[in-house]
């Protein structure tokens, strides 16, 4: 018996272990509550939503109230950044809402405390915080900011910048703190490497649609469903595409090519308008989105 709050024994070696005894992250506790909500989107004929928040945008109290609108709006997840001051994997919109942020005080605790709240607030929905390895790490393991994540109900974490070849440290202590970590891989990524890379990613692995970096494009390239059929057929966890998703029509296109989640990102900041403040905008859209995922 345990008590409220606690993980039960063998649970917690689950945890620990990892799916291969050694690497990964998806048998954590965060992990499974990641694949639970895929599964609960492909058992209704569907995608799953990932849209993104930018943690403080523009201010902290809104960027809560902004969180719970796009949850209650059809996120099936809920992908949210840590402002940085140097996001290398951010096109101008992310860039933009970050450095607002920044200004506005957000800090990686402020940003963990926000995520606190949207999970107290929405307890069924996963979060996944994207961050970048100084965050992260900060020239050691990342155990204190992965037990940090874990306490505030996140589920898993991407690290944008951190590949398997360096991430195994981190893993552990994810591992041991039960968040899944969730790597990417590109177009540019290798065959062989895909595998590697999707056999080491936690909860999902980030299938990144194009070359290049984030930001809402008119449309995307002509090779994404090849991609995602290739990336998908590598990959024993779920594939969630994002960068340059944008429209509905995108999400139907991504759909179809056999992806289990799409993630968007820029658009949304976009609609909230130049102030970051327009909810009612970014909710209509995430609506939008949510009924182009049906396949």
């Amino acid at each position: 018996m345990t008590t409220p709050g606690t993980v039960p024994r063998a649970e917690a070696q689950e945890d620990r272990r990892g799916t291969n005894g050694t690497n990964g992250t998806n048998g954590t506790r965060g992990a499974r509550r990641i694949a639970a909500a895929f599964a609960h989107a492909a058992g209704e004929g569907r995608v799953a939503l990932i849209p993104y928040v930018v943690a403080g945008y523009p201010d902290a109290d809104t960027s809560l109230a902004i969180a719970l609108e796009a949850a209650d709006a059809g996120a099936d997840l809920l992908e949210v950044g840590l402002p940085y001051s140097d996001p290398l994997a951010d096109g101008a919109t992310l860039q933009r809402a970050s450095g607002a942020a920044l200004e506005a005080g957000a800090t990686l605790e402020r940003s963990l405390r926000l995520i606190e709240r949207i999970g107290a607030a929405r307890p069924n929905l996963p979060l996944v915080p994207m961050a970048y390895a100084n965050q992260v790490l900060g020239g050691g393991d990342g155990r204190a900011v992965a037990a940090r994540l874990a306490g505030a109900g996140a589920a898993g974490i991407i690290v944008a910048d951190l590949t398997p070849d360096e991430g195994a440290p981190f893993e552990a202590v994810a591992r041991e703190a039960g968040i899944a970590v969730i790597y990417l891989v590109a177009p540019t990524t290798p065959s062989d490497r895909r595998v590697a890379v999707a056999a080491r990613s936690g909860g999902f692995l980030y299938c990144v649609s194009l070359v290049g970096v984030t930001g809402a494009r008119t449309a995307l390239p002509r090779t994404v469903g090849r991609l995602v059929r290739d990336v998908r057929a590598a990959s024993p966890v779920p594939v969630a595409v994002g960068f340059g998703v944008s429209r509905p029509e995108h999400v139907r296109a991504i759909a179809r090519a056999g992806a289990d989640g799409v993630i968007v990102a820029s658009a949304l900041v976009d609609a909230l308008g130049p102030n970051g403040r327009d909810v009612e905008a970014l909710g209509e859209l995430v609506r939008r989105l949510r009924a182009a995922t049906v396949r």
